[in-house]
């Protein structure tokens, strides 16, 4: 097979959220995310030829990311304290079909509360000042190694000399340190912060990238916490990434996409995870 052929890197403004995530002709973090375990690239192709529906779970999050980062679909606060009647349901499915973000009244308190907390986090205010960076922006990539496409849509890019600041803002039920930490083995944030840093790379060629996420409860008094990847956690993450990469090249390759046995004559075994069966190897087996 000859070399991949690699388009142009390139940075576009304005692309619509639901145009972005509707992409076949890329693959994004999350994409490769759902390649890996526990997921698999059957249950990815089904989930991106079948989208699901918004969860009403998020509508908090990308209504904190408008307020904050200036972009995003539209917000209307209603004048309901709930959905229960017939009249507020029509109004909140009205605004949907129209493109909005429908928020309870109670929501809509929350969630220019939450903007406000952000803005006077010592750390996070300035990184994410308005008119201090470009929110959104998608970026399109080849990778070398595989030929495949990809991009990134970065939160907040912040383009100081010498240094690009890629900043990551996730709304949360819990922001502390270990919750974080666990976060990011749980949703493989760590593959997210290489890819992004990769993709800037690529694309805007900086001197030097540095990924932050920025991390906020959703309750009150709406906590923040701002932190940097260690270097190890983003070399796993990188290596996840090229593995899902070759993955994808391959599915899409054969048109196969294999579930998380793929192709046996034997029925696998499987145990308890490796921790639990060495605790009670110790207890029981002696």
């Amino acid at each position: 097979m000859g070399a991949p052929v690699l388009t142009a890197p390139e940075m576009r403004d304005g692309v619509p959220a639901e145009v972005y995530h509707a992409d076949r002709t890329s693959i994004s973090s999350s994409g490769l995310r759902a390649l890996l375990a526990p997921s698999c690239p059957a249950q990815f192709k089904y989930d991106r030829d079948q989208p699901p529906t918004p969860k009403r779970e998020f509508d908090l999050g990308h209504a904190a990311h408008r307020l904050v980062l200036g972009v995003g679909e539209d917000i209307v606060t209603t004048q309901w304290d709930d959905w229960r009647t017939k009249a507020a349901r029509e109004e909140r499915d009205s605004l949907r079909a129209d493109g909005a973000v429908p928020l309870l009244a109670h929501e809509g308190e929350q969630v220019t509360a939450m903007a406000d907390a952000l803005r006077a986090h010592p750390l996070a205010g300035p990184l994410m000042a308005p008119g201090t960076g470009l929110a959104e922006q998608s970026l399109y990539w080849t990778d070398p190694a595989t030929g495949v496409r990809c991009r990134v849509r970065p939160d907040w890019l912040k383009q100081l000399p010498g240094l690009t600041l890629c900043v990551d803002y996730k709304t949360c039920r819990d922001a502390s340190p270990v919750a974080v930490s666990r976060a990011i083995r749980d949703r493989s944030y760590h593959q997210q912060d290489a890819f992004y840093i990769d993709g800037i790379q690529a694309v805007l060629a900086p001197e030097q990238v540095r990924f932050i996420f920025v991390f906020q409860s959703k309750t009150a008094p709406y906590l923040i916490t701002v932190r940097e990847l260690t270097q190890q956690d983003r070399d796993i993450g990188r290596a996840r990434n090229e593995k899902a990469l070759r993955i994808y090249a391959e599915c899409e390759s054969t048109g196969i996409w294999p579930d998380w046995t793929g192709t046996v004559t034997e029925i696998p075994q499987i145990g308890m995870p490796t921790w639990d069966t060495l605790r009670q190897a110790e207890e029981y087996l002696q």
